[in-house]
């Protein structure tokens, strides 16, 4: 198991808690918003095709060799079109600012996010850097050069 460490932004609420599994086979643990006191209760509501960057309220440690990938959560976007637009965000390991997440409206209606809200998930996911080398030709694939739907359709 991979620990990730926290520690709490400056005026952030605590009863909050971390980011947490839901159930015991999730591969992604809830974000919840957590706006600064000043703005907890009116959080911030979206305009269809607005975005916003959301506080959580946290930092973190990630171990290296691993990243934190930031994803929509499916009941959000399949009900109200919430969605993150760089998804899926990538956190890196040496990265050691406020974890925001960048949450986009794409539904037809405004859509109100309030403090507390499950946001996003984030996963936990292992990291492998590659070597670049520039040679003078590709081999051969019975796929070749064949781009979008060039496999077929379902």
């Amino acid at each position: 198991m991979v620990l990730i460490a926290f520690v709490w932004e400056e005026g952030a609420d605590r009863t909050l808690g971390l980011p947490s599994y839901e159930t015991e086979g999730a591969a992604g643990a809830d974000l919840r918003a957590n706006f600064a006191p000043e703005a907890r209760a009116e959080g911030v509501t979206l305009a269809p095709g607005a975005r916003a960057l959301v506080p959580t309220g946290l930092r973190l440690a990630i171990p290296q060799g691993y990243e934190v990938q930031l994803r929509p959560r499916s009941g959000l976007a399949l009900r109200h079109g919430i969605t993150l637009p760089n998804s899926p965000g990538t956190i890196d390991s040496d990265y050691r600012g406020p974890l925001g997440v960048i949450v986009m409206n794409a539904g037809e209606a405004a859509f109100h996010i309030e403090h507390g809200a499950r946001i996003a998930q984030m996963v936990v996911a292992p990291v492998v850097q590659a070597r670049f080398e520039a040679v003078e030709a590709l081999e051969d694939t019975a796929r070749g050069e064949g781009g979008f739907g060039s496999t077929g359709r379902v």
